[in-house]
């Protein structure tokens, strides 16, 4: 059973970056914002714009990224890591779970 449940998480690791590479570089583009600092204090804050500009950088539009969050850059990069850490980590329990 966690085998089975194991298998399912690391497919959703692998198809969720697919499905937003998919996706159009524009598709987060409109649509009001959700951010908390902005809905109650009409300010920005350093995480406004990154689902947008992550977006655009999956399409290689680095200008647009940069336009809408500078701090992208940094985020995409660390997410990176973490992504590839976890496949890595569940791939070992797979590995360890066979045995």
């Amino acid at each position: 059973m966690r085998k089975n449940l194991l298998k399912i998480y690391v497919s959703g690791l692998v198809i969720a970056p697919l499905v937003l590479f998919l996706l159009p570089a524009d598709f987060f583009d409109s649509g009001e914002s959700m951010c908390l600092s902005v809905k109650l204090f009409d300010m920005h804050c350093y995480g406004c714009g990154m689902t947008r500009a992550i977006q655009h950088l999956i399409h290689f539009d680095f200008q647009e990224a940069y336009v809408y969050n500078k701090l992208s850059f940094i985020v995409v990069f660390v997410l990176l890591i973490v992504w590839f850490q976890e496949i890595r980590r569940i791939w070992r329990l797979l590995k360890q779970e066979g045995n």
